[in-house]
């Protein structure tokens, strides 16, 4: 560029719209760290759109999605930002404890249940085919994180309610579907309750190229590998430092789980819906990053 295109640049205020996109883009993608992972940008009023195209399982790997149970809360010690053993089955002490606070019997018990409670990820490799807010993602290969909305719209597809709707498999190549995601902003908080699926059709008319694209998917298994949790010695540790206590949790098998559906566990999803309503996933993660920053500091 020359100093007289500088110079014209400067006048038409390009320079500055330029700017003001890298450091948009920087803040909204700077926290996550990991540039295999795809987010849908919003504009100033929360609104946002892409088409998307969720793909089949990884080669070597059996299911197209992994799902992943994390905690983040912040108590006198700090921040507790970690992966929850229940992803893997086993127990965890931060759920041990809020069940232990839940059955204590007091309001102040439960609500800090409820701020302590599980979040629920779910991952999966995705295609980009429209995003016209960074359209240098389109025909790309991106780890994508969401939660339990847009699954449910997965699993719609694959077992629709009523008789004139035809089962689909989301993550075919060749039978699945485009995904229209749209986000918009219901009072105050992220809603993709619009985003549907179009209809079926291949994903590329190339299977050479079908599977080209197949072999750049990434991982998933690595999300939920042992190595990727910390001991229940270690978290139980950790809890206690960020309590500022020394924390007793119950090892009852009897004791009611904070995802369970029956009785006060239905009672306490349903009242920590209520009174803190869950922003979106791509919130949610990017919070979880921040915290994680601040948490290492």
């Amino acid at each position: 560029m020359s100093f007289k295109d500088l110079k014209k640049q400067s006048k038409l205020g390009s320079l500055t719209a330029k700017l003001v996109k890298e450091v948009e883009k920087m803040n909204n993608n700077g926290a996550s760290g990991d540039d295999r992972l795809w987010k849908l940008d919003v504009d100033k009023s929360g609104n946002g759109y892409a088409v998307i195209r969720f793909l089949p399982a990884p080669n070597g790997e059996d299911l197209p999605f992994v799902k992943l149970y994390s905690h983040a809360f912040q108590g006198p010690g700090g921040w507790y930002i970690e992966n929850s053993l229940t992803t893997l089955g086993q127990k965890d002490p931060v759920s041990e404890f809020n069940t232990t606070l839940w059955n204590n019997g007091t309001d102040a018990g439960k609500e800090t249940a409820r701020k302590q409670k599980r979040k629920l990820t779910y991952i999966s490799n995705i295609y980009v085919v429209k995003d016209p807010a960074n359209p240098e993602n389109e025909g790309q290969v991106f780890l994508y994180k969401f939660g339990k909305k847009i699954f449910d719209k997965l699993t719609a597809a694959m077992q629709p309610e009523f008789e004139d709707e035809e089962a689909i498999d989301p993550f075919d190549f060749w039978q699945g579907a485009n995904f229209k995601l749209k986000a918009k902003n219901v009072a105050g908080y992220r809603n993709y309750d619009s985003s549907e699926f179009a209809a079926q059709s291949p994903l590329l008319d190339d299977d050479d190229a079908l599977e080209a694209l197949w072999k750049k998917q990434f991982s998933l298994e690595e999300f939920v590998a042992a190595d990727q949790f910390k001991s229940y010695d270690e978290l139980k540790k950790r809890l206690g430092y960020v309590l500022g206590t020394k924390t007793t949790v119950r090892q009852d098998p009897e004791v009611i789980d904070e995802d369970n559906d029956r009785g006060t566990a239905e009672e306490l999803v349903t009242a920590a819906t209520t009174s803190s309503r869950s922003t979106s996933s791509d919130d949610e993660d990017d919070a979880l990053s921040y915290f994680a920053q601040l948490a290492e500091e």
